[in-house]
């Protein structure tokens, strides 16, 4: 089980979630990354095999720590 949020205070806008997993992370319209499944609610489960090496290689490589995961939901 793996959900993910990005913590908008911690987000320097530097590319690499988007770079890394286009699929799973966006930019905001001041360009501070958001978890694009459900708007940044941490509630959508990543599934897909793919995507959830896509999360871990800009998990990873977050220069911040913006990008937070855990095993349950996160509660709204």
């Amino acid at each position: 089980m793996l959900y993910s949020q990005v913590i908008p205070e911690r987000c320097i806008a530097c590319g690499l979630c988007q770079l890394k997993a286009p699929d799973l992370f966006d930019y905001d319209q001041e360009g501070i990354a958001f978890f694009k499944p459900d708007h940044n609610q941490g509630t959508t489960l990543i599934e897909d095999p793919k995507e959830r090496i896509a999360f871990k290689t800009a998990y990873t490589a977050c220069p911040t720590g913006a990008i937070v995961r855990q095993s349950t939901p996160f509660s709204s």
